[in-house]
Order: structure tokens, then sequence, then C-alpha cells
């Protein structure tokens, strides 16, 4: 099982926090940093400094950073024109030296489009498939080649398809809950599906939605990573999982309920139920970024049980 280290910055957190955090996770030996794309924050938090862009945030993880994966959960394909983010993400990729995973969604906060007037347009999982069809389209296009696409929402003519990320294939992460256009989208496009914040019965649906997506695509079913995103609140001690759930204005029975929340063994006993339904990598939202100690905890009495050196180990 590969852990990874998910975070909100837009709850709060500057670029230097996020920094401090990016490495902490490298130097504690997790395979991969990630971050949420948003501009506003959600709930009672304050914001404060105010939001971080993710892909300007990423940009410079990957010239400060040496092993760590980095990538969005998920980028808004609301934020930026398919053509523009093939560059960005293929620059930052190059910046990395080949260690970008891009993590593309719909879209789904309108409150932040009308705070900082981003449009926020009715049919938006139809932009979607034509944004996935772009940016893979683009990276794929051998060098000296154009690429055209003629789309409902998007038209481009004879595009340079340029530049080339570092990687042959920068891996594509689709997720979410629905039952449908979701798994044959992923079944399309992803090299990873992840589900995030659900319960591990409504979890081992989707993946067998998702599976049974690929096999009519004419993939294998085990073609795609299969991972889930969960809250993390674990302490080596019911006071100490406590108080970092009051940190997170949380109660401690409910993010054990949809979580993984309690003592380290409680929290590797949760995991293995989710391996056992086929997940393979679990992306731990830590929600205060200040807590370095709950991320050295994670590392050295969950991390080191699972039998796995996460930097040795592919990334798929």
């Amino acid at each position: 099982m590969d852990l990874r280290i998910f975070t909100e910055p837009q709850q709060g957190a500057s670029y230097d926090t996020l920094l401090t955090v990016a490495k902490a996770t490298e130097d504690l030996g997790f395979d991969a940093f990630f971050r949420s794309d948003h501009y506003l924050r959600m709930g009672s938090a304050d914001g404060l400094p105010g939001p971080t862009d993710a892909w300007i945030t990423l940009a410079g993880l990957a010239r400060e950073t040496k092993h760590l994966r980095l990538g969005t959960l998920m980028t808004a394909g609301t934020f930026r024109l398919p053509g523009v983010l093939a560059i960005q993400v293929a620059q930052v990729d190059q910046m990395s030296g080949g260690r970008i995973e891009l993590g593309l969604g719909a879209g789904w906060f309108e409150e932040e489009h009308t705070a900082y007037g981003i449009p926020f347009p009715k049919e938006k999982f139809a932009r979607l498939e034509e944004q996935l069809a772009i940016v893979t389209g683009l990276w794929g296009t051998p060098s000296g080649e154009k690429f055209s696409y003629d789309g409902t929402h998007y038209q481009l003519t004879d595009s340079p398809a340029l530049p080339k990320p570092a990687q042959s294939k920068i891996p594509v992460l689709i997720g979410g809950h629905g039952a449908k256009r979701t798994p044959r989208l992923a079944a399309q496009y992803a090299d990873e599906f992840n589900i995030p914040f659900a319960s591990i019965e409504d979890s081992d649906r989707q993946f067998g939605r998702v599976r049974d997506a690929a096999v009519k695509a004419g993939r294998k079913a085990d073609d795609l990573v299969y991972s889930t995103t969960l809250v993390a609140c674990v302490g080596k001690t019911d006071a100490e999982v406590a108080r970092r759930a009051a940190s997170i204005g949380r109660e401690v029975e409910e993010l054990k309920a949809n979580g993984l929340a309690g003592s380290p063994a409680e929290v590797v006993d949760k995991i293995g139920r989710y391996g056992a339904i086929g997940a393979s990598r679990i992306y731990c939202q830590m929600l205060d970024l200040d807590d370095l100690d709950h991320l050295e905890l994670l590392s050295s009495q969950v991390q080191s049980q699972l039998g796995a050196d996460l930097i040795e180990q592919p990334s798929h």
C-alpha cells in the first residue's frame, strides 16, 4: 500500500508552509505530495493568508524537492483552457525531472468562481471530456507533427503540440462517485482512479464499475491504479487523537467512521480493509499543516507497518 500526503491549502496556507510540509513529506519517505486546486476556503476556516495557485505551487516544489511525485486532486477543468493546462503541466514536469501527475476534474465549487470572476458553465462534464482528449492528445502527438481538435466547446487548429513533458506519459488521475460517465471517462483516459471520502462498501462498488468500464473499453481491469482519499487523524493516545480532531473541527467517532483515525494499529487495520477491495494507494488528507509531528507519526508507525519502501516503489 502506497501512502501519499494530500493538502487543502485553500483552508489557510502560504507557499512557505506548503514547502515545509512537502520537504517533511519527502524526508519522511512518503511517495508523493498532492494538493487541492481551489481558490476559496470552505467551512469555518479563515483561509488566511489567501489562496495559492496549484500549478504555481507545484512548479516551486518541483525545484525544491528531489524524489517526491507531485500532483493535484483535482485540477478544476473550469480554471484553465486545456491547451494552456497542457503547456503548464508539461513545463512543471520538465522542471521536476519527470515527477508530475495530473488529477483533472470538472470543477464544482460555484462560490469560488463567483468570488474570482471565473465562468461557471452549466455543462461541465462534456467540457471535461474534451479537455482530457485535448491535453492527452497534445502530449501524445509525435514531435514534428501537429494536433487539431474540433469539439463542441474547444477547437484547436494545427497546434505544434509543444512543449512535451519529461515523462513519456504523465499519469492522469480521474475520480469521483458518478456511476456511469465517470467510470467511462476513467476507462478511456485514466492511469489511476480515485474515489474520495467514501466508505469501503461504496469504494468497492465504484472500483467495480471502473473495472467493468475498463474491460468494456478494451483494457485490462488492473491497468489502472485504484486509490482513495481519506482524512487522517492519528495519535499515540486517545488524548492525542482527540486533540488532533479538535484542531480540525471534527469529532473523533465521526473521523473513525469516515477516515483514517485512531491509534496507528486502528489505522493500519482500516488501510488493510481498503487494500482488500483493491485499493493500492491512499491519499492521507492532512488538514493541520502546522502539525509536522502528525506526519512523523504517520510515517514511523503507520507507513512502516505497510511493508513497502515507498520511495523505491515504482509510481505505477
